[in-house]
């Protein structure tokens, strides 16, 4: 059996690869436009998974929550978009991996999952070198919080972290309580997303984005949603099989990745003290790992 830490490392870099893509492409799509476009692609790159559920194993209830779960995801995704879209992309990744923190202090409290002091301490060096990663020359020690509220891309991504923390935790009820298969878990959750997004844009009349979209950004796009469809696979592998804390522990390496190489490909700033960060981060995740 392969084991979950390598399933959530192969997921951690997918999901570094997509998000550097999608750096790219909000340089000149509109961040809904291209997130229905995005979930649109994905939905069909799922059918195949529809041929390999069964759906005898499905209940109305597990489907609801399911709905639901995506309904927040479609909700979280799009303020990641419009985070990155607003800010540098090694600004607005680093503050989605205080999702862990919070993961697990709703994993102990709805799902009774416990943690050791190792993965805990592991978990906070992850934080620490997300707040370096805030860091800039000359700042005073409560700068890098206060510039959370700044800028409205801040609010975007603190959004999408209550939000992560809500769609992580159902994760795992979905697959451990409600019993719903990897497959049909990848098919309906797809299906509910590219629904949900299509919806959110015939609301706000903006399909001629939608089109700008198609036409200057499909290849780019349709790369994104193979790469997501991958990260997002082997993550609920991951997490089928190990705490959701710890899966998202490892899986926020991808901020290192992306703030590297991303951050070298968009000329970012400050990214020896980034670095400094990551490596901090690199020693937490060694930490979730070996205990």
């Amino acid at each position: 059996m392969i084991q979950w830490y390598f399933l959530a490392l192969t997921s951690a870099l997918f999901s570094a690869t997509a998000a550097i893509f999608e750096k790219k492409a909000l340089f000149k799509e509109n961040a809904l436009s291209f997130s229905t476009l995005f979930a649109i692609f994905n939905l069909i790159l799922a059918i195949p998974f529809f041929f390999f559920t069964d759906f005898s194993t499905l209940t109305t209830s597990g489907l609801l929550v399911l709905f639901i779960k995506s309904f927040l995801g479609a909700l979280a995704f799009l303020c990641v978009m419009l985070g990155i879209k607003n800010l540098e992309l090694s600004n607005a990744l680093p503050l989605l991996v205080l999702t862990p923190g919070l993961v697990a202090l709703g994993a102990l409290i709805f799902l009774q999952e416990s943690l050791t002091q190792f993965e805990i301490l592991g978990m906070f060096l992850l934080l620490a070198g997300t707040y370096v990663l805030q860091l800039k020359q000359n700042q005073k020690f409560i700068d890098p919080i206060k510039s959370l509220f700044k800028s409205k891309g801040y609010y975007y991504i603190i959004i999408a972290l209550i939000l992560f923390t809500t769609t992580s935790i159902l994760d795992k009820a979905l697959l451990k309580n409600f019993k719903v298969p990897v497959n049909g878990f990848m098919a309906f959750q797809h299906l509910f997303l590219a629904i949900i997004f299509i919806t959110f844009l015939l609301s706000t009349r903006k399909t001629k984005d939608l089109k700008h979209s198609i036409k200057h950004s499909w290849k780019i796009i349709l790369t994104i949603s193979i790469l997501t469809i991958i990260y997002r696979y082997t993550q609920i592998h991951a997490v089928k099989i190990a705490p959701v804390a710890l899966v998202l522990s490892i899986k926020r390496i991808s901020v290192f990745f992306a703030v590297i190489i991303g951050g070298r490909l968009f000329k970012e700033h400050n990214l020896i003290t980034k670095a400094i960060a990551t490596a901090i981060m690199t020693a937490g995740a060694i930490l979730v790992i070996v205990y």
